[in-house]
């Protein structure tokens, strides 16, 4: 009697176990390789110019700067250039 039900979710089992396996294995690269990076925030100094403009760009496109604001900073970064 209960090999039957354990035959019916066996299946189940093995692709549980088989799809946890393929996420350690993408995990473990993408750590070993380098394809998680993280940002910290407030090192302004180690940004290059360009990461700095991108990121000036990023907030005039939510609403966060006004116009005049925005081009003040992008004058004071390629006057930095």
């Amino acid at each position: 009697m209960m090999d039957g039900i354990w035959m019916g979710g066996g299946w189940l089992f093995g692709l549980l176990v088989a799809a946890g396996v393929v996420v350690l294995i993408i995990l473990l690269v993408r750590i070993v390789g380098g394809g998680v990076q993280r940002e910290v925030r407030g090192e302004q100094d180690a940004r290059t110019p360009s990461s700095a403009r991108q990121l000036l760009d990023e907030r005039y496109a939510r609403g966060e700067l006004t116009t005049e604001e925005y081009q003040e900073r992008v004058r004071v970064l390629d006057d930095r250039t």
